[in-house]
């Protein structure tokens, strides 16, 4: 390797680990502020919110890549050109491609490690962080009395704490409400103090109380028409409740199997089997349907022959009778039940069949969509670079300046195409690979053209440039001066009269 590249991919590594982590910590932030509701006052370990952390982190990678290396190679060819080295190349005879070739190679071992990230890890990393999700949401939150209020975090239990001593977690004036018992009895117990805890394993809530007073409730079989209170008082209470719901669970993360927890080769499978199943689900049900419900012919239920059924090319010109007419009025009343049974056997069958085609079209959307997306990223990473990298050298700024601005720009575009094409995609109005490529097709236009301009030295961003350009209009036109001059005398005295 030529020390000219040695010095350009050492100029772009520490950008582009930067930047990567810079986009990593804002979109964890966004994680964060979506799930801290969830998150907040369910006493989690440390353990559990960083395996969860990870977990997310792995699930944005497709998303944190992409700006990442757009950002580095803005940053790195912006520093270049600052510093006058992109030109000392350029001048040494070297072209743009050749400068940037270690870069392009190093951008395209990252494309291709990021499929296997998008077909291996994530849908992993899917799995396991909606599993700890249902977790977390099923998980109760912790003890937390305030006082003068009742904490109702107990099935069938209600608990009123006057004072919480923040020391010593000493309770005053404890009041609860107990109606867990199954008979029916409800228990009251008015404390002075004690103490309300869980134990270390979650599973049962530990009590101890001091000098109070016990109510209890009783009834009998027919508690409606009797019942009885007993009273007695006590120095030290003691209780250890059985509790369900505070101790972390942990479920199976297979059963969180949708179109993001699968790979590409689990997605083709779904994809053959599910569109055997809507082509079943819209060909297969209405001939059965018409056939056997609404044109069934039962002549059990008609007596004597229909006229429908009798060749009527036999008649010449004689009126044949319908046997309808010839029926009494309680054949007649059997026929219309069971039309209207049939027509609401039919209608069922075919409502049933059409939610059944509906919801294997919705995953057949889904599936499809992920199998692009996966396909879809190592590609739109090597077309950011290709954005980046010229949009580098014609600007010739370093830093987080600029290149924050151009590059996120260019990401909120290209956001926004893929977001709107892969909503298109899922509703069916598209097919998956123009939703999904949607993106890829309209920046790679923009991505060789900067390459063009960028090998060409094109001042396509140099506000000199374009200063100059327009003040040669002005000398070549003086029209436009004068105009520029009338529009501004305009405004001056229109300043003026306002003052």
């Amino acid at each position: 390797m030529k020390t000219i590249h040695k010095l350009v991919l050492k100029s772009y590594l520490g950008p582009m680990i930067l930047t990567f982590f810079i986009v990593m910590f804002v979109l964890m932030m966004n994680f964060v502020w979506r799930y801290i509701d969830e998150l907040v006052g369910k006493g989690l370990s440390a353990g559990i919110i960083i395996e969860l952390m990870s977990y997310a982190m792995a699930n944005m990678l497709p998303l944190g890549l992409p700006l990442a290396v757009l950002l580095a190679a803005i940053m790195t060819l912006g520093n270049l050109g600052e510093n006058y080295e992109l030109l000392a190349m350029k001048s040494a005879g070297m072209s743009l491609v050749k400068i940037t070739a270690p870069l392009i190679i190093l951008v395209s071992c990252i494309a291709v490690g990021s499929f296997f990230i998008g077909n291996n890890l994530v849908p992993y990393a899917n799995k396991r962080m909606y599993s700890i999700i249902y977790d977390i949401r099923q998980q109760r939150q912790t003890l937390e009395f305030q006082d003068g209020l009742f904490f109702n975090g107990i099935d069938n239990m209600s608990i009123r704490v006057g004072h919480q001593d923040p020391k010593t977690s000493l309770l005053r004036d404890v009041l609860i409400y107990d109606n867990r018992s199954a008979n029916g009895n409800m228990n009251t117990v008015v404390a002075d103090s004690g103490y309300i805890r869980l134990s270390d394993d979650k599973r049962y809530l530990l009590v101890e109380l001091y000098n109070g007073q016990t109510y209890e409730q009783t009834r009998n079989s027919q508690w409606y028409n009797k019942s009885s209170l007993r009273h007695h008082t006590f120095d030290v209470q003691k209780q250890d409740i059985a509790m369900d719901g505070f101790a972390m669970g942990r479920s199976d993360a297979n059963q969180f199997s949708n179109s993001q927890t699968k790979n590409i080769n689990e997605l083709q499978g779904d994809i053959d089997s599910l569109e055997k199943r809507v082509n079943q689900a819209t060909t297969n049900s209405y001939e059965p349907l018409i056939k056997d419900q609404i044109f069934a012919s039962d002549k059990n239920v008609i007596p004597s022959t229909d006229s429908t059924w009798v060749d009527k090319s036999r008649c010449e010109g004689k009126l044949l009778t319908d046997s309808l007419a010839q029926l009494s009025i309680r054949d007649k009343e059997k026929i219309w039940n069971s039309a209207r049974a049939r027509a609401k056997n039919s209608r069922n069958m075919f409502s049933f069949d059409e939610s059944s085609a509906k919801s294997s079209l919705n995953q057949l959307y889904k599936s499809k969509v992920e199998w692009h997306k996966k396909v879809s990223l190592p590609v739109s990473i090597i077309i950011f670079f290709l954005i980046g990298a010229p949009l580098g050298a014609i600007i010739r700024k370093g830093g987080l300046g600029l290149p924050v601005v151009v590059s996120v720009i260019f990401f909120v575009i290209y956001y926004i195409i893929s977001i709107s094409g892969e909503k298109l995609a899922k509703e069916g109005s598209w097919e998956a690979c123009y939703g999904m490529w949607l993106s890829t097709f309209i920046l790679t236009p923009i991505a060789v053209y900067l390459t063009y301009k960028a090998t060409n030295d094109s001042a396509l961003l140099d506000t000199d440039w374009y200063a100059g350009r327009i003040k040669a209009l002005k000398e070549r036109y003086p029209i436009i001066e004068k105009v520029n001059n009338a529009i501004k005398f305009k405004r001056h005295a229109k300043r003026n009269k306002t003052e």
